[in-house]
């Protein structure tokens, strides 16, 4: 068994890493060398996650390929969104809220190309879809010396677009992305999934967090109708994986996991019609 002193010693002295390494990030943001064109690789070609075999928040501040906290485009974001936050809550609710609604939820955006995965890439487009918004929350947080890692459960979504619908053959969405989140000596989930114009559009409540209790998704929309259910949890990775969900997907529905020049579609626009028309 670990000595409780020594296990305090050794988070402040990997929070002391991250407030070093954010102090230069600073800097450098300062000087204008950081952007959000930031280079891409599109070589990118990592292993596929595991699931988690520790519980222990140090195992979870550290860069992986996908959740890339050590690339300067999710250093500034995460900064920009933590600014004036003082504790590991703050710090975590701003980024929630920042995730939520500074990142446009789409559907659409699914690829099997690896890099658009990464934190970096879904912060250079401003829109994702669950999975990769939970990688760009976890990413951040891990910046600021929250641990974090990312995790996956199947959902019954009653209030999707018809056209999504279709493409998909079924209202079960396999894989919904969720971010664990280390806080008060306990892991919280939360889900910072759909952007507040999208929830009014479709007439759901958006999802809050106060950092205390977990936020995993809306039950039923704003007239009391059913909006989501939860199937099963298929628990957290070490990072994405990436293969083992597309090849789910590709057993699972119809036609969907192509990228997104060949499904097109406008998320946003479908939810506001259908919307009206309810």
């Amino acid at each position: 068994m670990r000595n409780p002193e020594t296990t305090i010693l050794e988070i402040k002295s990997a929070r002391a890493i991250v407030a070093f390494r954010n102090q230069t990030a600073e800097f450098l943001a300062e000087m204008s060398f950081m952007n959000v064109s930031s280079q891409i690789n599109t070589e990118f070609n990592p292993p596929d996650g595991v699931p988690t075999s520790s519980d222990d928040p140090r195992d979870y501040l550290a860069p992986t390929p996908y959740l890339d906290s050590d690339n300067p485009d999710v250093i500034a974001f995460a900064m920009e969104a933590t600014r004036d936050a003082v504790t590991d809550v703050e710090k975590a609710v701003k980024l929630f809220y920042a995730v939520r609604d500074g990142i446009r939820y789409d559907p659409y955006v699914t690829s099997r190309q690896k890099f658009k995965y990464q934190a970096s890439w879904t912060l250079s487009q401003g829109l994702g879809w669950c999975v990769q918004k939970a990688i760009v929350m976890a990413a951040a947080a891990r910046v600021v010396g929250v641990s974090a890692r990312i995790g996956y459960a199947d959902v019954r979504n009653h209030l999707a677009s018809d056209r999504l619908l279709e493409l998909l053959g079924t209202d079960v969405f396999a894989f919904h992305g969720w971010v664990e989140l280390w806080l008060e000596d306990r892991w919280i989930k939360v889900t910072p999934v759909f952007n507040k114009e999208l929830c009014e559009k479709f007439h759901v409540k958006p999802q809050e967090f106060d950092g205390s209790a977990e936020a995993l998704f809306q039950e039923h929309d704003t007239r009391g109708n059913k909006h989501m259910e939860y199937l099963g949890d298929r628990g957290s990775y070490t990072d994405l994986p990436l293969q083992e969900m597309l090849d789910d997907f590709d057993e699972r529905y119809i036609a969907f996991v192509n990228d997104e020049e060949e499904k097109g579609g406008d998320f946003h626009a479908e939810a506001e019609a259908q919307g009206r028309s309810s």
